[in-house]
């Protein structure tokens, strides 16, 4: 799918979420879905779980995340030995 395509499935709202971006007609952050990805669910489980999202839905988390990060400056958490 389209990478625009796929970020429209992603919206922002102050009144949603606290704002967070989640997926469009969903309560479900962007966050969320990649906690649950980090944590080891598929995105079969995912699916099953959220009867409403699509395999769609889940890339485009991946995609926004990807966008949010290149426009993130990087600090070093500690010093390398």
């Amino acid at each position: 799918m389209e990478r625009n395509r796929l970020l429209e499935r992603i919206t922002l709202s102050p009144k949603v979420m606290a704002g967070k971006p989640v997926i469009r007609g969903t309560r479900l952050t962007v966050e969320y879905v990649l906690n649950l990805l980090a944590h080891g669910a598929t995105c079969d489980e995912i699916l099953q779980e959220y009867g409403g999202l699509t395999k769609e839905d889940i890339l485009a988390c991946l995609l926004y995340a990807s966008e949010v990060l290149k426009s993130t400056t990087f600090m070093p958490l500690a010093q390398a030995v």
